[in-house]
């Protein structure tokens, strides 16, 4: 049976992941599953308050997430997932994946300039356009260090890994981006 193939998009939050993952599910006609529209869903029904409130949904949206890829993958279904993933945390739930569902993966991962993402991230938090749930501006502190390394340690998958660097977004080559992802997932 061959191999589905499966694109991860992960880097650290500010590097337009999302922005991303949704342009290649409409250019690929393929189902995006991305952390923040489970965490702001749950946000909706549920409510928001603090930051212990946001790591405990954050800790349920990772289990669905999971859940909702898990089912992609049973059914044979190529996908796009979304989140900034943990090396650390997450390769395993990965590799444990991919053992059962035998799929190749084709990761993206978005990098910037550690200066970059940290401005991106207090002006995110600033705005109006970001869920309030994610109390962005109660863990700025918190994020800081990560966002200024501008790059987390990408996932020992196997498969393909293409950097992103979306320091400036006016100068990535999005179609050029999407040919390369179609012609990886059609190839395989």
């Amino acid at each position: 049976m061959p191999e589905t193939p499966l694109i991860i998009i992960s880097g650290p939050p500010g590097t337009g992941k999302t922005t991303l993952g949704k342009r290649l599910a409409k250019e690929l006609s393929l189902p995006f599953i991305h952390k923040d529209g489970i965490k702001e869903l749950l946000f909706d029904k549920l409510g928001w308050s603090d930051r212990a409130w946001s790591k405990k949904l954050g800790m349920a949206t990772y289990a669905l997430l999971f859940y909702f890829l898990e089912t992609q993958l049973s059914a044979g279904r190529s996908c796009i997932v979304e989140s900034n993933f943990h090396a650390d945390f997450d390769t395993e739930r990965f590799l444990n994946l991919k053992a059962k569902y035998d799929f190749e993966p084709l990761q993206i991962h978005c990098v910037a300039s550690g200066e970059v993402l940290f401005q991106r991230f207090k002006d995110r938090a600033a705005s109006s356009e970001r869920h309030p749930g994610h109390v962005e501006t109660a863990n700025l502190e918190e994020f800081k260090p990560v966002l200024l390394r501008g790059r987390d340690e990408v996932m020992n998958l196997g498969g393909t890994v293409i950097e992103l660097d979306t320091t400036d977004f006016a100068t990535v080559d999005y179609e050029g981006l999407v040919k390369r992802v179609r012609l990886q997932i059609m190839g395989l």
